[in-house]
């Protein structure tokens, strides 16, 4: 058997136990702050296919908050197989109705999703220039350091995959996409020949069934697959009891919040959280804690976007055993300043959040 890497978070995840999240949220000063919000069109360098989307573009939510001489951004892509995308955020959030709660009451006064995920990420920036502490000091926190990244690879053919994997030279881990078709063994084998040096993951998006992931464990096993993420549609979580895997399985689709977790605690080992879907840094904040306390491991991902969607995921990502931040390497152009992708790190200081 081929053995990468096992895994990709090389100091291990810090302590979820040191953040004293209602504390924290208790103590902030009362702000109203004036909104503006609109929609950015984020165009793709080629086109990503998953199993059951192409994206050649993507829309994100980016959101002002503005009080007292300081402002503070969020941005979010939503959840597009949920429906849940920009224009219908946009009016989410401009409907009103949940300034009086300011951050502390954003989980009361908005569902869970992209709106509220702007509109969270967005009062935590605030609130670093409103104190004049970074956010991950305002949380308790240790500095936050570089993290091992994986980088996603678009389901394509397998001669398609293998370039793509060699052409992420930097990548110690990677991520990827099949879609339930029987070419995906041949995917597999052809990315872990090219790099036989890495961390590999597989992501379905919901696209096998059991009898599918029967036939490619062999092939998942001889390719030192370290992680299967969503393999089955979401409802179809139990069959996972019933089948002796041979390496992790992390919820995607099936988790997307903090109600989630405890149903899937016993079936999946690991959940991934995404401020898009739970609803910004609180939430997955709360998340960490929980599937911590169920037993799960956690890692965090993303749903695309520019930098300022990614900063806030990698203060999370600083808990997680696996972080899967690389949304801003499949657009054309990225803001400025943006993350920095180094020795297959991802770094967010000087972006968002004060740090």
């Amino acid at each position: 058997m081929i053995q990468g890497p096992r895994s990709p978070h090389p100091c291990g995840p810090a302590d979820i136990r040191a953040v004293d999240l209602d504390a924290v949220l208790h103590g902030l000063p009362p702000c109203t702050p004036r909104v503006e919000a609109y929609i950015a069109s984020l165009p793709l360098r080629e086109p990503f296919r998953i199993s059951d989307h192409v994206f050649r573009s993507v829309d994100t939510l980016v959101v002002h908050l503005e009080t007292d001489g300081c402002h503070g951004e969020g941005e979010a892509a939503g959840v597009y197989y949920l429906g849940d995308e920009p224009p219908a955020m946009k009016a989410r959030l401009l409907a009103g109705g949940w300034m009086a709660g300011g951050l502390a009451g954003l989980e009361k006064a908005l569902p869970a999703g992209g709106a509220r995920n702007a509109l969270d990420c967005a009062f935590w920036d605030l609130e670093a220039q409103r104190t004049g502490q970074p956010v991950w000091r305002l949380l308790g926190m240790t500095p936050p350091r570089p993290l091992l990244t994986t980088f996603t690879i678009g389901a394509a053919t397998p001669e398609k995959m293998a370039a793509d994997a060699l052409a992420h030279r930097q990548a110690r881990a990677l991520k990827l996409k099949l879609d339930g078709s029987p070419v995906d063994a041949e995917r597999i084998r052809a990315v872990r020949a090219a790099r036989p040096d890495v961390w590999l993951g597989v992501d379905a998006n919901r696209a096998l069934a059991p009898a599918t992931l029967d036939r490619l464990l062999p092939v998942l096993d001889q390719a030192g697959v370290s992680l299967i993420e969503q393999p089955f549609p979401v409802g179809r979580d139990a069959v996972l009891g019933d089948m002796d895997l041979p390496m992790p399985v992390a919820a995607d689709e099936s988790a997307q919040g903090l109600a989630d977790l405890e149903p899937l605690a016993g079936l999946y080992d690991m959940v991934n959280i995404k401020l898009d879907k739970c609803g910004g840094l609180t939430e997955g904040l709360r998340m960490v804690r929980r599937a911590r306390e169920l037993g799960m491991s956690v890692m965090v991902g993303n749903m695309l976007g520019s930098s300022l969607a990614m900063a806030p995921a990698w203060l999370l990502g600083q808990f997680c055993e696996i972080v899967d931040l690389d949304g801003p390497t499949f657009l054309s152009a990225d803001r400025n300043p943006g993350v920095t992708y180094r020795d297959g790190h991802v770094e967010c200081a000087g972006v968002w959040g004060g740090f």
